[in-house]
């Protein structure tokens, strides 16, 4: 039995009638009266009374139609499900992602979700170290870093850039100007992530620049928890812009004149990866923008 058989039969159920049958189908009337005879034949039953002036449906064939339509009906939906999957747009996603990249891949998700729905995904926050692990393992198949990673069968990509900010508490005198330089933090004291990281690297490179080496006060490890710590007075940072959208209270963002340097966000996978959710997900990231 084929899928054609209950297509056939459907639409002689519909009409009562194999001329008009055939007509809808765009084929002869003879071969279709051999297809359906092929189906009875197949079943060990008739699905239809015929004569010359009427066709009629059996018992058996009254209950064959409702069965044959919600057949016809599964097998169009596996059919566009399997569409959907094949073109990305349904399955799931697992990405590891650092802490300070939450604010540059949220708009990145936010996007991706808008254009595709069903589409499920799960994030979990790790070290750069625990993400190169995870995507060997195949428990994650996509990483968010900070930092181009050099390692065999990882495909590495910058996905987008961004500026840096520094961050005072309310009625920090720096936080009364508009223009600043690097060197204008030499005497401050910073709360930093703990060592080690890419981001805690990127900031103590970014005051050598300037001339100094930063006073550290503390060492967090998130940014989220600095930012916290900051608003309550107990020193200043420098951040990703993106952490802005972070309306913090107690929080002021002032930006560095004389800082051209760029924070970048990678994506990094397994080269073997076939997934087509990772596939689409990262066509429609790489729009290399800078966020301000």
């Amino acid at each position: 039995m084929e899928l054609r058989h209950l297509r056939y039969f459907i639409t002689v159920a519909e009409e009562l009638h194999f001329g008009k049958a055939a007509t809808r189908l765009n084929m002869s009337q003879p071969p279709l009266s051999q297809q359906i005879r092929q189906l009875e034949e197949e079943l060990g039953f008739p699905l239809l009374y015929r004569n010359k002036q009427h066709v009629k449906l059996t018992e058996a064939g009254k209950v064959f139609l409702e069965e044959a339509r919600i057949a016809i009906a599964q097998v169009e939906q596996a059919c566009l499900v399997a569409q959907k999957a094949n073109q990305g747009l349904l399955g799931r996603l697992s990405i590891g992602f650092v802490g300070s990249s939450t604010y540059s891949v949220a708009p990145l998700l936010h996007r991706f979700l808008l254009h595709s729905p069903k589409i499920n995904i799960t994030l979990h926050q790790m070290k750069t170290a625990n993400q190169l692990h995870a995507l060997h393992e195949g428990s994650i198949h996509l990483g968010i870093v900070r930092t181009h990673i050099h390692s065999p069968n990882i495909v590495s990509e910058v996905i987008c850039s961004e500026k840096f900010v520094a961050i005072f508490p309310e009625g920090h005198p720096m936080a009364q100007r508009e223009a600043l330089r690097m060197i204008d933090l030499e005497n401050e004291r910073f709360i930093l992530t703990t060592r080690g990281s890419t981001y805690h690297d990127t900031v103590i490179h970014l005051c050598y620049q300037a001339g100094f080496s930063p006073n550290i006060a503390l060492e967090l490890p998130e940014i989220l928890t600095i930012m916290a710590f900051v608003s309550q007075g107990m020193g200043v940072s420098i951040v990703p812009a993106s952490f802005r959208h972070q309306q913090n209270k107690g929080i002021v963002y002032r930006e560095l004149a004389d800082v051209t340097s760029t924070l970048e966000t990678y994506f990094v996978w397994r080269s073997e990866e076939k997934s087509k959710v990772l596939q689409e997900f990262i066509k429609l990231s790489k729009d290399n923008t800078i966020l301000d």
